[in-house]
């Protein structure tokens, strides 16, 4: 007895299982999470370390080389991805190695920090401490902006903050951050003159703002049996209090030190990083969520929050979304949802034109069982439901009810005939389980490559290879289970769907297709022919095929990033971006705009990218009312910043779907001279100019910046008692200002900053008159006199290192949709250029990331591949029927040519995925075909009879499988993520569907030497 009979038999437990799977199926849908995206690890870090002071060559030098090579003694890292030495601080980007998933990185930021910490004894002094980032992947799904015309920065955050502490106690929330806070700071502002008049010396000032505020522990003292803490009075309470401090001068008399210095308490002059929300000044907050939680649900948790908050929000105070994630996983999974609905309905239909009510509705059943038990072992496995997984359940709908297929087919024929339901049952499983099995597991295995990748974009789409397996494997259950049962139900003895005949196969349709088989046979070369001609012309053809890697996002957004001048003061930077922005809003389409100065905006979505702390860039996201829109508003502001800003270096582009860069070309080299790079760098930069379809060209290293140096008299210097540390003290001072102090205002702290008077720092022309305390004169004197004079001079403002090798990229951008073809164009002449003796050069960019991705998945292939080949061994336990499927399979290139040459479609990573679901299917019915073949022969039937009959008796169901998936992926036609997927599925089954049905059996007849008898 086999499983079919079983069912038939003892239909209870058929039906638990029923039961089991669609109850659970239904409630794992409502408790399982839900993503847009799948989640995958970022496998970075960063070191951040400041070094005051200190130039970018310095900073190289005597920080960032010592950093580097602490951490590549971790055996975890794959490379040191890029290092950033600037003016006063290191910045190094760290990536590990692929095959680690997030589990392994707390761990692998432990053992990271021991080994920054065991080097710090070789920085130099006056470096700070490295700081480890590891969080800058955390993705901020909620993002938020609050605005307030009227109120100050300090009122702004103070009520973030209140938000913050009510927000982060919502259930499913793991962390609210607030992004663009100005640091108050206290200004002492005071005259050199002045102080050279009275003779008092800067440091001594600086000492008493220094102590007066200090925290220091006065002891304490026994009274009776208490001990009482001492707590000397004097400590500032207020700025203003800071201006009754006492100063002595030079003839010994105590002045206030508000007589001489003008106090105020202020925002730093120079902002690090502002943000604005359509124009105006805002704080953003950006809301995190716990892994493995119901997206939508916790939104709507948030949501109801924050309106119960609103009564507590100031008049005038404004919060609005910059991006609300819940929201678009709930229209991303609900717009899926109803794709997965229409494929479902779609295939229903089919199956009832085709297959007849009764049959349609069994099989129809069959596959709605199996959808719901894939949902629940999607929730017991942890996959949410998001782009890649519901794709999956799409592609695997053609494959799922193949199985019922065979087995309704096997069914209803033997039932027709008069065989009783439990004998059909038998008799079809029997035949068919091993066969179904082998076709199942081979369909799965096609996908491994996927689920073995261990590149970022195979973990991107690694649910996709789970949601096959779990899927395929269930509809074989289901196949040999349910379907059988639902057979005896609905098909009785000696009834049939259509007209009542002895041969089933006797209709016009069947003995046509017979007819067409039998010639393909007879003019066997002609075919083989005709088909190695075809396979020739798609090779070539392919070729033409446009070349991409990911697809851009629906969501109705674009980017504007702005490069400013290199040196450029953020406050230049804020006044071109905020007048970039008013054009924007004025124009039609445009519903929000969202600015970040000085740096990228916060990580609201897994693949994008911020980009490092920056004065001279700013990014304004740009909302549209609808993603057709993107394009005109893109190219207004495209010509408005050509016209009107020609300084500026913009890039405008999309949101990304899946893993990718902001240059899609790169041409990047190494070497250890800078200036040798930068020719290089130039070099390429102009093949790229000469290419009219080149934009976006340029290189990350930047314009130099110039440089004032004085020119120091140590000789002189040395006689007065003054150092080179003394003048460059007595310049800051004078121009940016000295910390000296903190000021403790509650759950602030306010630096405090000693600097000489607007009018004297104003004009770096007055440096020659800035005056610096002589301790051997005890009095003033102008800088003049230890300067020789000031030279002005230029320095990079960066040094980019990749593997501790100096590196510079050219890049550029195309001006269409796809990179390739001016890739191609530009690989041989700038592979040709002549590289200098101890330099290198490789490609970035797009070429690189899907190097990378196909390079992850051809590890992984060749092991899948080979399964595949044993199973199909195992399984015939010979060598002629393997090799008939295999010589069938690189076929497939026909329809994939075919189809996105004829629909302008692009062969993308989604392209590749649909190609090796469509090598499963045609593996899968190849082998039921091969095995009903064999079948036959073994039961003593002639072979050219047995070829013709076992393929007219799987036309209906590889005809049905076929339409089925073409007709169900028509949904996924109108989602840009999955529509060169779907051409390509679409258009190599169609030709697979003829290899099966003409070209297997002209092979099978080939290889068994099997000729056909004499035409009458």
């Amino acid at each position: 007895m086999n499983i079919g009979e079983y069912s038939v038999r003892t239909p209870v437990i058929s039906w638990l299982l029923v039961i089991i799977l669609v109850g659970g199926g239904l409630l794992s849908f409502d408790k399982m999470g839900k993503l847009e995206d799948p989640a995958f690890t970022i496998k970075n870090a960063k070191v951040i370390t400041l070094y005051p002071g200190a130039s970018a060559q310095e900073v190289e030098d005597e920080v960032t080389y010592h950093i580097e090579d602490a951490i590549q003694r971790l055996e975890q890292v794959k490379r040191i991805k890029m290092s950033i030495s600037r003016p006063g601080m290191s910045d190094i980007s760290i990536e590990f190695k692929d095959k680690y998933r997030a589990d392994d990185f707390p761990d692998i930021y432990d053992e990271l920090r021991r080994k920054i910490v065991d080097m710090k004894n070789k920085l130099p002094p006056g470096a700070q401490d490295p700081m480890v980032i590891d969080d800058f992947g955390d993705v901020y799904g909620v993002y938020l902006a609050l605005t307030g015309q009227g109120y100050s920065w300090r009122d702004l955050w103070d009520f973030a903050d209140y938000l913050k502490q009510e927000l982060v106690l919502v259930p499913g929330i793991r962390k609210v951050t607030i992004g663009g806070e100005q640091k108050e700071v206290v200004y002492v502002d005071i005259s050199r003159e002045r102080l050279g008049e009275l003779g008092i010396s800067p440091s001594s000032i600086a000492q008493l703002l220094q102590s007066q505020n200090a925290v220091v522990t006065a002891g304490h003292g026994n009274v009776q049996h208490q001990r009482l803490r001492i707590v000397p009075s004097g400590e500032l309470t207020s700025v203003t209090a800071i201006g009754d401090i006492l100063v002595a001068s030079e003839d010994k008399r105590l002045i206030y030190l508000r007589d001489i210095a003008s106090i105020t308490r202020a925002y730093a002059e120079v902002p690090s990083q502002l943000y604005y929300l359509n124009g105006k000044p805002a704080l953003t907050l950006g809301i995190s969520m716990q892994s493995g939680e119901n997206v939508v649900a916790v939104g709507e948790r948030l949501s109801n929050r924050v309106m119960e908050l609103i009564p507590n929000i100031p008049i005038g105070m404004e919060i609005k979304e910059i991006y609300n994630q819940p929201l678009e996983v709930d229209k991303s999974v609900s717009g899926f949802l109803v794709s997965v609905g229409q494929a479902v309905a779609i295939v229903i239909v089919v199956l009832l034109l085709f297959m007849g009510l009764r049959v349609g509705l069994i099989i129809g059943a069959v596959l709605l069982i199996t959808v719901a038990g894939t949902l629940l072992l999607m929730y017991l496995e942890g996959i949410e439901l998001q782009r890649i997984s519901l794709g999956a359940l799409v592609i695997a709908l053609g494959m799922l009810v193949d199985n019922a297929i065979v087995v309704a087919e096997g069914m209803l024929v033997r039932m027709q005939s008069g065989m009783r339901a439990t004998q059909a049952a038998q008799e079809t499983v029997g035949k068919t389980i091993w066969a179904l099995l082998g076709g199942t597991i081979i369909g799965i295995l096609a996908f491994s490559a996927i689920g073995l990748s261990q590149d970022s974009t195979g973990e991107f789409a690694n649910s996709l290879f789970w949601v096959i397996l779990y899927s395929l494997l269930l509809s074989w259950v289901t196949a040999i289970s349910t379907t059988p049962l639902l057979c005896s139900l609905l098909m009785k003895p000696g009834s049939t769907t259509g007209d009542q005949a002895d041969d089933p196969y006797g209709s016009g349709v069947f003995k046509l297709f017979r007819n067409l088989v039998d010639r393909a046979i007879r003019l066997r070369w002609i075919t083989v022919s005709i088909v190695i001609g075809l396979f020739i012309l798609a090779v070539i053809g392919f070729g033409s095929v446009k070349q991409a890697f990911f697809p851009e996002s629906n969501t109705p957004m674009f980017f504007v990033d702005i490069w400013e001048i290199e040196g450029t003061d953020i406050r230049a930077t804020r006044e071109d971006t905020l007048r970039i922005n008013q054009f924007l809003l004025e124009q039609e389409g445009v519903e929000q705009t969202s600015i970040s100065i000085g740096g990228g905006h916060q990580r609201f979505t897994l693949v994008y990218d911020p980009k490092e702390t920056s004065s001279v860039y700013s990014q304004i996201i740009v909302k549209t009312d609808s993603r057709e829109r993107i394009a005109e508003v893109w190219d207004k502001v495209d010509r408005h910043m050509k016209q009107h800003y020609p300084w500026t270096d913009p890039i405008i582009k999309s949101l990304r779907i899946g893993p990718g860069r902001d240059s899609k070309i790169e041409a990047r080299f190494q070497g250890p001279d800078p200036v040798v790079l930068r020719q290089l760098s130039q070099q390429a930069q102009q093949i790229m100019r000469a290419d009219p379809e080149a934009k976006d060209i340029r290189d990350d290293w930047r314009q130099p910046v110039k440089l004032i140096r004085p020119i120091f008299n140590e000789q002189v210097g040395r006689q007065l008692g003054i150092t080179r540390e003394s003048l460059a003290y007595a310049l800051q001072y004078a121009m940016d200002g000295t910390p000296v102090g903190q000021f403790r205002d509650g759950i602030r702290v306010l630096p405090i900053y000693m600097r000489a008077s607007e009018d004297e720092r104003s004009d770096v022309g007055n440096l020659r008159d800035i005056v610096l305390w002589s301790p051997v004169l005890n009095q003033s004197v102008p800088a003049a006199q230890v300067v020789n004079g000031f030279e002005t001079v230029f320095e990079n403002p960066l040094i980019r290192s990749r593997d501790r090798i100096q590196t510079i990229i050219a890049q550029c951008n195309p001006t269409g949709e796809l990179a390739t073809p001016l890739f191609n164009r530009l690989k041989p002449q700038i592979e040709s250029m002549e590289l200098p003796p101890g330099y290198s050069f490789s490609w970035g960019g797009e070429y690189e990331d899907s190097k990378n991705a196909q390079a992850g998945l051809a590890s992984s292939l060749p092991f899948g591949f080979l399964l595949m080949i044993l199973v199909s061994i195992l399984l015939f336990g010979k060598l002629r029927q393997p090799l008939i499927i295999w010589l069938t399979v690189p076929l497939a290139i026909v329809g994939i040519t075919a189809g996105l040459l004829g629909f302008n479609g692009a062969f993308d990573f989604m392209s590749l995925l649909g190609a090796l679901s469509l090598i499963g299917l045609l593996i899968k019915n190849a082998i039921v075909l091969i095995d009903e073949i064999d079948q036959q022969i073994a039961n003593g039937k002639a072979g050219y009879e047995a070829i013709l009959d076992s393929t007219v008796s799987r036309l209906r169901p590889v005809v049905l499988a076929a339409a089925t998936t073409i007709l169900g992926l028509i949904p996924l036609l109108q989602d840009v993520f999955f529509v060169n997927m779907s051409l390509t599925i679409m258009a190599g089954l169609g030709f697979a569907t003829l290899l099966t049905l003409l070209f297997v059996p002209t092979l099978y007849a080939i290889l068994f030497k099997i000729q056909p008898p004499a035409e009458r």
